[in-house]
């Protein structure tokens, strides 16, 4: 099997599996919602006002699944017309996720797990996330190619921001204990900055 059709198999799936986190996390919540319980000081919030939640999660489960299948060239190739099809859905999704996200973040009482500095990030990478999904719609419609895929990668990157996040927290919690308020905002904000980090290496790279 060629590097390329390996990337085509594996890449997809790698991402899928970083994804499987938020998306599992939200399925959750999701089931928590409709059965209408149990309330905690920590989701009260979200049974309150449930549309921004509901909108976040089922944007970011699009986006982050679909998503995926957008950076295997192979698939490009093979069904153009998927691919136009698909980034269509991605593209809305993106939008979806990053300004439902803004939403939450300016419309929910911050609770005692979270911090002024956990929500000033989560306002600034949703905001992210629009601008660099704006900016990848405006060059595909101005056939910039290279630079679509650019800014898609880097909302991608913003977009896949809680699976890293687990994968931080995880081990922290298990080693140390539960953080302290801006333990977990930082460990929150190193899970975007390093997908950012690993998409601009990419980027650099094609290039």
């Amino acid at each position: 099997m060629s590097t390329s059709r390996r990337a085509d198999r594996y890449v997809p799936l790698g991402l899928i599996a970083l994804a499987l986190i938020p998306v599992a996390a939200g399925v959750v919540r999701l089931t928590l919602l409709a059965a209408g319980g149990p309330l905690t000081v920590q989701n009260a919030r979200f049974f309150d006002a449930p549309m921004p939640v509901v909108l976040h999660i089922v944007s970011v489960t699009v986006f982050s699944l679909l998503g995926a299948f957008q950076f295997a060239s192979g698939f490009r190739r093979r069904w153009p017309a998927w691919h136009r099809v698909a980034g269509r859905i991605v593209v809305m999704a993106a939008f979806g996720a990053g300004s439902s996200g803004v939403w939450m973040a300016s419309s929910y009482a911050i609770v005692p797990a979270d911090s002024n500095l956990l929500h000033g990030l989560r306002l600034f990478f949703g905001w992210s996330m629009v601008f660099a999904t704006a900016r990848g719609l405006l060059a595909i419609r101005r056939g910039q190619v290279a630079s679509h895929q650019a800014w898609m990668r880097r909302a991608y990157a913003i977009g896949l921001g809680a699976g890293t996040q687990a994968l931080i927290l995880g081990p922290a919690m298990l080693v140390f204990g539960e953080p302290d308020d801006a333990s977990r905002a930082l460990m929150m904000g190193a899970g975007w900055v390093l997908n950012l980090a690993v998409a601009e290496w990419l980027i650099r790279a094609r290039s």
